[in-house]
């Protein structure tokens, strides 16, 4: 099958699944896990910061670190289809009692600093205290400007905020605009990075920050059961993914530029279709109604192609996607459309 539902499907490799295998192990929980010590240093050096925590997942670096953060009764300013907010099950409300302040995302992925500033809470015991913003990089394959992102540094400062980053694709993000990861964490007090999506890892994500930041996410961790065993296996996962999978990324992207390209021609064709522009590995169709794309990702699937059944269709790029796949999908897509 052709899976395009997300970068978070693919499989790895075989030298990936060498890597695993041959990986010194410990007892993480007691700190003596070698290969998670080193990936741990490894990242913080790139990413510019003090330490590093290596978790699960993506939800759980995030949640450590607004955990982290903020108190009870806290509130953290952040996007209403931001991943912290919309697709974390509510974890940071739910364990912490923080309490989150959405806001309507702009056509660029950015937020409105201006309507961001105005929602601060005053010190006013009627009010939560503000005490974070999280933003994301990249939001729906979009790379935000990292002029933005030093003007939120700025609002932060101004206010006495800390500012958070959802890094979920940021290589993604650095691969697009050429600047370091240590660039693109710069404005940010912490970040999450997740190695399962483009980087194509089974699993496993890390979180940067100060030493102290990260000694009290190192506490959630544990306290929210996140604290593993001989997990260098994963750790060694990453490893080779920051070794072997970081410039191959741009692979991806010029994949999803050839599949917007050849849905964007299909699109003078169907005036009912309407095909966002391309970034970085992920490549948005839009259907004049939910039925349409249904049908089309029903005829996909009954021809070895997987896709979500929504009328914003999201199509992702990742390492067990080649160019013939790509024209494959292309040629499926113009034979599902003149059925619809």
């Amino acid at each position: 099958m052709i899976d395009l539902r997300s970068d978070t499907v693919t499989q790895p490799t075989a030298a990936m699944r060498a890597a695993m295998a041959a990986a010194p192990v410990g007892d993480d929980v007691f700190g003596d896990d070698p290969t998670i010590n080193a990936l741990q240093q490894r990242v913080a050096k790139l990413a510019g910061k003090e330490a590093a925590l290596i978790a699960s997942s993506g939800t759980q670096t995030n949640l450590l670190a607004l955990l982290s953060h903020c108190q009870r009764g806290d509130e953290y300013l952040v996007g209403q289809e931001y991943h912290t907010y919309r697709y974390e099950a509510g974890g940071a409300a739910v364990l912490g009692g923080i309490v989150p302040q959405p806001f309507e995302i702009e056509a660029d992925g950015t937020l409105n600093l201006s309507a961001v500033e105005k929602r601060i809470k005053p010190d006013d015991p009627h009010f939560p205290i503000t005490r974070l913003l999280s933003l994301e990089n990249t939001h729906t394959g979009r790379v935000i400007p990292q002029d933005y992102m030093l003007k939120a540094r700025r609002l932060c400062d101004k206010h006495g905020l800390k500012l958070h980053l959802d890094g979920a694709r940021i290589f993604n993000a650095s691969v697009a605009t050429g600047l370091s990861l240590a660039e693109l964490s710069a404005p940010f007090d912490s970040v999450s990075i997740c190695f399962s999506k483009g980087l194509g890892t089974p699993i496993g994500s890390v979180l940067v920050g100060t030493k102290k930041f990260i000694q009290r996410a190192h506490r959630w961790r544990k306290m929210v059961g996140g604290g593993m065993r001989q997990a260098g296996i994963v750790a060694a996962a990453m490893d080779h993914a920051l070794d072997h999978h970081i410039e191959r990324l741009a692979d991806d992207h010029a994949h999803a530029q050839l599949l917007h390209d050849g849905l964007a021609e299909l699109a003078t064709q169907h005036t009912d279709l309407q095909v966002e522009p391309a970034q970085t590995n992920m490549v948005y169709v839009n259907f004049a109604n939910l039925e349409a794309a249904q049908k089309v990702s029903d005829y996909l699937r009954e021809n070895g192609v997987l896709t979500a059944r929504s009328q914003r269709m999201r199509l992702v790029t990742h390492l067990n996607i080649s160019r013939s796949d790509v024209e494959q999908v292309l040629t499926l897509f113009k034979q599902a459309l003149a059925r619809v």
